[in-house]
């Protein structure tokens, strides 16, 4: 069956001829695709021109459920936010990219012939240099290519460079100097190109430009025809990139906060500037008690956001935001103390900075609007759920699934909405030992004892609704066990629900089982209850399929380093700590292997030739 159809008329009327990006939506509330535009209203009417659609377009178009723009000052800074969006929600119809589990830096190396690589983990800076955090590994990779282009240095891993013999294709192709091979760079030359990226991450590309000018000039004049040229391609190349890059016209590092709140939904926007540059950008949604005054919303973010959570968030010297508080100098001076430096807040800005406060602003607002349409969408859904149910009040909703590999690794999941919806707070994966592979009954019986056979269990614990990603057979299981579970329900034991799919295994032909009927139940594919069941399907699907994954990548890591004679638990842990996982371990030489506590020249030597092997 065909999606709900999205009314393209209706939306492209509220749309601006803005640059900015846009987010398309299935009908599961999934970003399915992420673009963006110079100009928003002219790039989407683009989709819905039935004479100018292609193949890709027209899939993409019939899969469209609603559509959301975020505006941005221009095309460039559109493009970085639109490679962050897709980072983040990885759409179906853009180029998927794995998934960062930490903020990522660039990391210059203390050595003879400096590397430049990207680096996750903790920092210390007494024996590397660190640029960063940036909001994604692509973001880095990017940099790390841009930086390739323009400055010639190294970025192959030590193993590589200690062992070549002669200079590799990236000094064919003029994008590395060669420093492997003696005679080929001094390293003065070397030193030199490094500190030009030293200048280049702290955002000083004018005396880059200025350096190198001087250079160029000298050697001229020294009728170093050769090495002046080089130098002017360089210049040439830095100056192009320079005008493509730069949004911002100054090299200030600051926080852009805009908050906006109505009807009882407020939101906190910030802008990240560094070096001049806007990598990145979120949307808060603190929950405001009732009566509660803003400039406490305001206060407890901003401590809360800066205090606390991750090490390696850099407090700016400047931070814009659209609310005046009366204790500013207080705030200013505990950030002033934890960055080591002024920070200053400012709540009138003017110029570029007032600009910049004012896309926060607007984009805010936009976040609100767009979260109070949802909360109607949502309730319209919860309202149709408990019609079709036949019941007055939904407070709780619990779904399960199971997941395996082959009958191995089982886990189980269970997620928890509310009517508000998700709760993912109380998220839960059960491992699942002792039953016969493959056996997804027997699994299921076993998550849902642990989960329900509690005679303490908390009356705001009891779930109104259980959902059952299963047919008929697993209802039944289900409905057998909850009869012989020692619990206290002080009421009816929650509706059962079995959530079968179709025979095409396609969303909007699920089959639904009540425990008390035999014969299943269908509703149409544009009912808001089908959509709501649907989404807390998914939820528990995806749930269960992440931890299997995990499951079997951590088994394979650990089985790998099994196989290595000396290797136990302990080393094992100790250099996946170290090294931050199986990959980077075996990029790394055995003198890198041996700096491992526990670890020995000689027992480094064979966990390195295994490895290679």
């Amino acid at each position: 069956m065909n999606p709900t159809k999205f009314d393209s008329v209706s939306f492209l009327k509220t749309v601006p001829h803005k640059p900015g990006i846009y987010q398309m939506f299935n009908d599961k509330n999934t970003i399915i695709y992420v673009g963006k535009a110079k100009n928003l209203n002219h790039r989407l009417k683009s989709y819905f021109n039935s004479s100018k659609k292609t193949l890709k377009t027209d899939l993409l178009v019939s899969h469209i459920a609603r559509v959301e723009f975020t505006l941005t000052h221009t095309e460039t800074e559109a493009l970085l936010l639109e490679q962050t969006y897709i980072k983040k929600y990885q759409p179906r119809y853009n180029v998927l990219l794995k998934d960062d589990k930490s903020y990522p830096f660039i990391k210059i190396t203390k050595e003879r012939h400096p590397q430049l690589s990207l680096y996750r983990g903790s920092i210390n800076r007494k024996t590397d240099e660190f640029y960063g955090p940036y909001p994604s590994s692509y973001a880095v990779k990017q940099i790390l290519i841009l930086l390739q282009k323009l400055f010639p240095i190294r970025q192959c891993p030590d193993s590589t460079y200690h062992n070549r013999t002669r200079p590799c294709l990236q000094y064919q192709i003029k994008r590395c100097l060669g420093p492997c091979v003696a005679g080929l760079v001094s390293d003065e030359d070397y030193q030199q190109q490094v500190n030009y990226v030293r200048l280049f991450l702290q955002g000083q590309s004018e005396t880059i430009i200025e350096t190198i000018t001087r250079d160029m000039l000298q050697a001229s004049a020294d009728l170093n025809f050769e090495k002046a040229a080089k130098l002017r391609d360089q210049l040439q190349a830095i100056k192009q990139i320079n005008e493509k890059q730069v949004i911002y016209n100054k090299n200030d590092n600051l926080d852009v906060i805009g908050f906006h709140y109505q009807l009882g939904v407020a939101c906190v926007y910030i802008l990240f500037i560094r070096n001049g540059q806007t990598f990145g950008h979120r949307a808060y949604y603190p929950k405001v008690p009732s009566n509660t005054e803003l400039e406490e919303v305001i206060e407890t973010f901003l401590g809360q956001f800066y205090l606390q959570g991750n090490n390696n968030r850099n407090i700016p010297k400047k931070i814009l935001l659209n609310y005046s508080l009366s204790d500013r100098k207080a705030m200013e001076e505990t950030l002033s103390l934890v960055a080591n430096y002024q920070v200053k807040l400012v709540d009138e800005p003017k110029g570029d900075n007032l600009k910049l406060l004012n896309l926060a602003i607007e984009n805010a607002q936009k976040e609100v609007k767009n979260k109070l349409l949802q909360s109607s969408t949502l309730k319209q859904r919860y309202d149709d759920l408990k019609t079709f149910l036949g019941i007055k009040e939904i407070n709780r909703m619990e779904c399960f699934d199971i997941s395996h590999f082959m009958g191995k690794n089982t886990i189980a999941s269970c997620v928890v909405f509310d009517d508000k919806g998700p709760v993912k707070s109380e998220f839960r994966r059960y491992n699942i030992s002792g039953i016969t592979e493959g056996d997804d009954y027997a699994a299921m019986n076993q998550v849902l004892t642990r989960r329900y056979n509690k005679p303490d269990l908390p009356e705001d614990k009891i779930p109104d609704v259980i959902f059952i990603d299963g047919g008929k057979g697993q209802l039944n299981q289900a409905k057998t066990l909850f009869d012989s579970l020692d619990v206290n329900w002080n009421k009816d034991h929650p509706i059962l629900l079995g959530v079968a799919k179709g025979s095409e295994r396609k969303e909007g032909l699920e089959t639904l089982f009540f425990e008390t009927h035999g014969k299943g139940h269908y509703l149409d594919v544009h009912s808001p209850a089908l959509l709501l069941i649907q989404q807390i399907r998914n939820a528990s699907h995806d749930h269960a399929i992440i931890g299997q994954r995990k499951k079997n990548l951590k088994q394979l890591t650990e089985s790998t380093l099994e196989q290595i004679e000396g290797v136990g638990a302990k080393r094992r842990q100790a250099l996946l700590k170290h090294f931050g996982g199986l990959r980077e371990l075996k990029n790394a030489t055995a003198g890198e292997i041996s700096q491992v506590q526990g670890i020995s020249k000689s027992l480094a030597e064979k966990i390195f030739e295994e490895l290679q092997r």
